[in-house]
């Protein structure tokens, strides 16, 4: 009783002090689904019809299509333009997917695994010439993947180092089934949507007409040039109007911006290229001197690598392999200046042979415990081999298959080599058929007998060195401390286009930068510029001085004029456009109206600027091209196939001009009508149509691209 009475009595207390606790933890799970959701929008790289596509869900695909790209292109790496375009590309690929796969779900639509297995049985997917599984006819050959498959499985317990290999061709595999899963998805949805739209016997007959009903006809013309634009006078409904009008086409399906910006591009002093014409010429004195080609281009930095082995002349740069014919074998070239890509360059021609780009070879690797035992091994294989004995069968003693191969120059040329490799380029290379050779690496011998020689020609050993000008940082620091002073003494964009002349910069403008562009104006690197565009920037707002460039050789200056959300594009930014059509708009009024007792071509003539010209077998279907206007005008088509021989007609209001005309003939093409070709080039068209169904989706879908924040 007691305790109760002390609750009673604190009571209210009490109360508030349940209430603050529920609060307080109500509150901390409100903060923390706040912390939640704004982690999930950092690492948002965009949305698909309302589902957040994470970072690292993107950057994953992205890697999964890189590695099948350099699978099928058999490269280990991309430069950073087709990592981007790779990107790209995935990025297009994910909403095309995902906005089907919305609306397949929706209908019922499925691709089952039996059907997918119908299409590999088939073998005629494109993507399946993509594979490895290619029989001797050049086709697809499903009883090869099914082979690897179970091989690949029996590897994975049998033999570790092969099933490293399995593996990288599995998951190619993996790959190609998944975009085949993702394609047949997509053409059941468009099959859909085409067969929908179908033709009809009536529809048919009218467009065999429209293309075959043909009429030749004398027109006269009077372009818009005739009347000046100043004696237009354009009034702001006539814009409203206008834009009332053609509202669709000014629709910005995602949010842009306008800026003003200085691009400052540091460039090397004549102090720079002087150092570096110095350091040219140390490596010409080496080169002359004798000492290891090899060595001497490593250490200098070459943009051109070398090994010493034959390659064709195209491999070697452009500047040098222009010289090379009028050049005598052991020349050491002096420095010379290439403007083009602003480069210093010097070489030593060692040598010329004709040498085949391909060669046919078999191979057996001898591997032991000591140098002797290998010795001991490889002259065991070789007078095997020399004996007459069959390199398959003695390489299965060494657990080998001896099966031949070939080496091509593409696999080789233009390559930074090892020493090993460079050794063994050029004992294959240079052995004559049916000879047999000894090549030594850190790991044993390799026995080699090549087969087969192809395409001889003439190769060459040019040393290269290849240096490109660049500014020192005494260079960048002086252009940095130049550019910084400016950007502090100028805080608006009426100071920096005010002063911006007189300090040797020019202020540049660009209208509509998207988020989903790469860099800023062409200029790389520049994704924090991109992110204060898009996340912080308002109008009128400059930015700090950026640093950036491919190669850290640009400084920027941003202005933003403008923030253009998604939506209809303002009026005011359009004006510009609608100009032009509001002109020929009411000039076409005051010709129309000067035309308005004209009853002949001949009257028409007389027009102040008229044109005239005969105009032969003008359809409904193809809009007749004006040569004296040099313009292609639909309207005076449509107009002249409802215009029976001998009748004058007109004024008709063109893209150039006004144009009036007599039809002088009718014929009709030497072409007979046939119903089900007819409906069928109706029905293909169609389809073509309903091809673009994509970009109503993607409208549909509100599809936001934030790639900029991470990429």
């Amino acid at each position: 009783m007691p305790a109760l009475q002390n609750i009673q009595k604190h009571g209210k207390v009490l109360i508030a002090v349940v209430a603050l606790a529920l609060f307080a933890f109500i509150a901390e799970e409100g903060f923390r689904a706040m912390e939640q959701n704004s982690n999930a929008n950092r690492n948002k790289v965009g949305e698909i019809d309302g589902e957040a596509i994470s970072a690292s869900d993107f950057e994953k695909l992205v890697d999964e299509y890189t590695e099948a790209m350099k699978f099928v292109q058999q490269r280990s790496s991309f430069t950073d333009e087709e990592t981007t375009q790779i990107k790209d590309q995935v990025w297009q690929m994910l909403v095309n997917n995902k906005l089907v796969e919305n609306e397949c779900k929706k209908l019922g639509l499925t691709v089952t695994d039996e059907e997918l297995q119908n299409i590999i049985n088939e073998g005629n997917s494109p993507l399946l010439s993509q594979t490895p599984f290619i029989g001797q006819n050049g086709r697809f050959d499903k009883d090869m993947l099914k082979k690897f498959l179970a091989d690949y499985e029996k590897t994975k317990t049998q033999n570790p180092q092969m099933a490293e290999q399995y593996a990288q061709v599995y998951k190619f595999w993996t790959f190609i089934e998944k975009m085949l899963r993702t394609q047949t998805l997509q053409m059941k949805y468009q099959a859909l949507i085409s067969n929908a739209l179908i033709s009809n016997p009536i529809s048919a007959k009218a467009s065999f007409e429209n293309r075959t009903n043909q009429s030749d006809i004398l027109m006269a013309a009077v372009p818009y040039s005739t009347i000046n634009d100043n004696d237009v006078k354009i009034e702001e409904a006539d814009y409203k109007a206008a834009y009332e009008k053609n509202k669709e086409r000014f629709r910005n399906f995602a949010e842009s911006r306008d800026i003003k910006y200085i691009d400052v591009l540091v460039k090397a002093s004549p102090a720079d290229r002087a150092s570096l014409e110095e350091e040219m010429k140390e490596y010409v004195t080496k080169l002359a001197n004798g000492e290891d080609a090899t060595n001497v281009v490593r250490l200098s930095n070459s943009l051109v690598p070398y090994s010493d082995v034959f390659v064709s002349k195209h491999v070697l740069p452009g500047d040098i392999a222009g010289k090379i014919d009028s050049t005598a074998v052991g020349t050491v070239a002096s420095t010379f200046y290439n403007a083009q890509d602003n480069t210093l360059n010097c070489y030593r021609y060692i040598a010329k042979a004709s040498i085949p780009d391909s060669v046919e070879y078999q191979s057996i690797m001898v591997m032991g415990a000591s140098k002797d035992e290998i010795k001991t091994k490889t002259d065991s294989v070789v007078n095997a081999i020399n004996a007459g004995g069959d390199i398959k069968a003695i390489a299965k003693n060494y657990n080998q298959t001896g099966e031949s191969s070939w080496l091509t120059s593409r696999q080789y040329e233009g390559q930074k080599l090892s020493t090993e490799n460079v050794k063994y380029i050029n004992a294959v290379t240079t052995l004559g058929v049916g000879s047999t050779t000894v090549v030594e690496t850190a790991q044993g011998n390799v026995v080699v007998k090549v087969l087969n020689r192809k395409a001889f020609s003439d190769k060459y050993k040019v040393a290269a060195i290849k240096r490109e000008v660049t500014f020192s940082k005494e260079t960048y620091s002086k252009a940095f401390n130049n550019f910084s002073q400016f950007v502090a003494k100028n805080k608006t964009l009426k100071e920096i286009e005010a002063n911006a002349s007189k300090s040797g910069y020019t202020v540049l403008d660009r209208s509509d930068i998207y988020s989903s562009e790469h860099n800023v104006c062409g200029v790389g690197n520049t994704r924090e510029i991109m992110r204060w565009l898009f996340n912080d920037a308002k109008k009128n707002d400059v930015s700090k001085l950026y640093e950036c460039g491919t190669d850290n050789d640009h400084m920027m200056l941003i202005a933003v004029t403008g923030v253009n959300e998604a939506g209809y594009l303002p009026l005011e930014k359009v004006k510009p456009m609608l100009k032009n059509e509001i002109l020929n708009d009411k000039k076409a009024e005051k010709i129309i109206a000067s035309l308005g007792n004209v009853k002949s071509v001949a009257d028409a003539k007389k027009q102040k600027g008229a044109v005239s010209d005969t105009i032969k077998h003008v359809t409904f279907s193809a809009p007749a091209f004006v040569m004296a206007t040099s313009s292609s005008e639909p309207a005076l088509s449509a107009r002249v196939s409802m215009t029976a021989k001998g009748q004058f007609a007109g004024p008709v209001k063109g893209n150039a001009g006004v144009f009036v005309f007599q039809v002088l003939d009718k014929q009709k093409a030497q072409e007979k009508f046939d119903a089900k070709t007819e409906e069928g080039m109706l029905t293909n068209m169609a389809a073509r149509a309903a091809s673009r169904f994509i970009n109503d989706l993607y409208i549909k879908a509100k599809v936001v691209d934030k790639r900029y924040m991470f990429f």
